[in-house]
C-alpha cells in the first residue's frame, strides 16, 4: 500500500476505556509512529442513549495517562448527522440502500418461522426493491429505517494484517441496517464514512468485529471508496480464561492509574499481550514504535496476568527516579486523606522503600506510617512486644532523645541498648518495628527510625 498510514482509535463512550480497547489504541498509534503517519482518535456515539461525558472524559484521561497523543481529534459522529444524511441520500437514489417499513412485531415473526423450518435468521428482503417485484403498500405511521443492499451473491474476502485471508460468503449475511427509526444511523455505516472521509488506510481492532467487516467492505465498494487494512487482534483473557469486557471482569485503564501502576509499565505490559519481539520482555516506548511494524501479532488469545503487570510495574519503579516517585506516592496518600508534604523527606522515603514495591499504592502503604497514625496487630503486639524487652524500650527511648538523629547514630544506639540488657537484635527491632511502624517487617531499622520525626519514634515506644 502506498497510502500515507493513518491509523484510528474509535471508542464508544458508553463506559470506561477498558483493557482490550486500550490495547488496539496502543497498537494503532505504534504502527502509526512507526511508519511515520497519523493517528487520530474519533468518539462513537451514536448510542445516544448510553453515551455519556463522563465516558468521553474517562477515555480522553485514559489517553492521556498512557502518553498515547493523537495527531487529529477528537471527532465525534454526532457532529457529523449532516455528512452521513446526504451519503444515506445518495445511496437510496443509487439503489444501494432502500427503506424498510418492517415491525419489530414483523421481524420477531419473521425469525420465529425461519427457526421452526430449521433455517438461519435473516432478514428475507421483503422490502428490497427487485426488478419485477411488487413491494407491500406503505404502511401508516411506520417510521422506515434504511438497509444496505448487500450483494447476493459472490464472497467478501481480505488479507487480514492478524489472520491472514478470510472469505465469508455474501449469502451468510443479510441487507444490513444502515439507519434506525429515530434517523440516526448505525456503527456498520457510520464507521466506513468516517474511514473514508478521515483517510484511514490501517484498521486494528478487536476480532469481534470480524463479523462486521464484510458488510463494510461491501459499502465501502458500493460507494466507491478505497478500503483500508484491516488487522484483527485476538482477546484478552481473564484470569479464569473468560473474555475480559467492559460488562465482564475489564477494569479501567484509570483504575490502574489509581491502583500505582505507571504508563511505562502499562504500555510494555499491554504491547506483549498479542504481540512480540524476539524475548523482549522489557523495552521502552521509543523501543516500541522502533519494533512495531505489524508483524509479529498473535493470532492467539492473550492471558491476562496481574502478576506478571505487577514484575513489569516494579522494574519501572526501580528504573524510576526518587523524586518523581515521591509525587505519585503523595497523591497515593491524597486519595486515602493523608497529607504528605514532598520534599526531602518522602523522596527519601521513596528510595528506602521501593525495592520492595509492585506499585506506587504498596510505596503509600509503606511511607503512610511516617504521616498517619499506627495500628499494629494484636498478633504482632503478643509475638514481639514481650515483657522481656519492655526495659530494652525504655532505654532506647531515653537514648534516642538525646542522641545525633542519623543512622549511623541511631545504629549505634540501638547496639548500646543490646549490650545493656543482653538481647539479640531480632527481638528488639521486631519489638520497635511493631510499635513504631505497625508491622514486623522493615528494612534496616536504623535507615526506617532516621526517617521519622524524633519525638514521634519516642512517643510511639513510650505507648506500650
Amino acid at each position: 500500500m502506498r497510502r500515507k498510514v493513518r491509523t484510528r482509535i474509535a471508542p464508544s463512550p458508553t463506559g470506561f476505556l477498558h483493557l482490550g480497547t486500550a490495547r488496539t489504541a496502543l497498537y494503532s498509534w505504534a504502527y502509526a509512529r512507526h511508519y511515520g503517519g497519523e493517528f487520530v482518535l474519533r468518539i462513537e456515539d451514536t448510542d445516544v442513549a448510553r453515551s455519556t461525558q463522563d465516558s468521553v472524559d474517562q477515555i480522553l484521561a485514559s489517553l492521556r495517562w498512557l502518553g498515547l497523543d493523537y495527531d487529529e481529534g477528537p471527532f465525534y459522529q454526532m457532529q457529523r448527522l449532516d455528512r452521513y444524511r446526504a451519503v444515506i441520500d445518495q445511496m437510496l437514489a443509487a439503489g444501494t440502500a432502500y427503506h424498510c417499513y418492517c415491525t419489530p412485531d414483523e421481524l420477531t415473526a419473521m425469525r420465529d418461522a425461519q427457526k421452526e423450518r430449521g433455517e438461519k435468521t435473516h432478514y428475507d428482503g421483503r422490502w428490497r426493491p427487485e426488478p419485477g417485484k411488487t413491494l407491500p403498500p406503505v404502511p401508516e405511521g411506520v417510521p422506515p429505517v434504511v438497509r444496505f443492499s448487500n450483494p447476493p451473491e459472490g464472497d467478501v474476502t481480505w488479507d487480514d494484517l492478524v489472520k491472514g485471508p478470510i472469505t465469508i460468503n455474501n449469502r451468510e449475511i443479510d441487507d444490513l441496517i444502515i439507519v434506525r427509526p429515530d434517523g440516526v444511523p448505525t456503527y456498520n455505516f457510520c464507521v466506513v464514512i468516517d474511514d473514508w472521509d478521515m483517510e484511514i488506510s490501517h484498521v486494528f481492532r478487536g476480532d469481534e468485529h470480524v463479523n462486521n467487516t464484510p458488510w463494510q467492505i461491501n459499502i465501502f465498494n458500493a460507494l466507491g471508496a478505497p478500503l483500508p487494512l484491516f488487522g484483527h487482534v485476538p482477546v484478552i483473557l481473564g484470569d479464569d480464561g473468560q473474555k475480559l469486557s467492559k460488562r465482564r471482569g475489564a477494569v479501567s485503564v484509570t483504575a490502574y492509574e489509581e491502583a500505582g501502576y505507571l504508563p511505562e509499565a502499562m504500555l510494555n505490559y499491554l504491547s506483549r499481550l498479542g504481540w512480540s519481539h524476539g524475548d523482549d520482555e522489557l523495552f521502552s516506548r521509543e523501543q516500541l514504535v522502533q519494533w512495531f511494524d505489524g508483524h509479529h501479532l498473535s493470532k492467539s488469545p492473550a492471558q491476562w496476568d496481574a502478576a506478571k503487570l505487577g514484575w513489569v510495574n516494579s522494574h519501572y519503579i526501580k528504573q524510576t527516579s526518587d523524586t518523581a516517585l515521591a509525587a505519585l506516592v503523595a497523591a497515593q496518600l491524597q486519595r486515602r486523606g493523608i497529607e504528605a508534604p514532598q520534599g526531602e523527606a518522602l523522596t527519601a522515603m521513596c528510595a528506602l522503600f521501593k525495592d520492595r514495591c509492585a506499585t506506587t499504592a504498596e510505596l503509600a502503604d509503606w511511607t503512610a506510617m511516617y504521616f498517619a497514625p499506627v495500628s499494629p496487630s494484636a498478633e504482632d503486639l503478643e509475638a514481639h512486644v514481650t515483657e522481656a524487652v519492655g526495659p530494652a524500650l525504655e532505654t532506647l527511648a531515653e537514648k534516642l532523645a538525646s542522641c545525633e538523629w542519623s543512622k549511623p547514630a541511631i545504629a549505634a544506639v540501638i547496639k548500646e541498648t543490646l549490650a545493656a540488657h543482653s538481647l539479640k537484635m531480632p527481638v528488639l527491632a521486631h519489638a520497635v518495628r511493631v510499635l513504631v511502624c505497625g508491622r514486623a517487617q522493615t528494612p534496616s531499622i536504623d535507615a526506617v527510625l532516621a526517617l521519622f520525626p524524633r519525638d514521634m519514634v519516642i512517643a510511639r515506644l513510650q505507648a506500650v
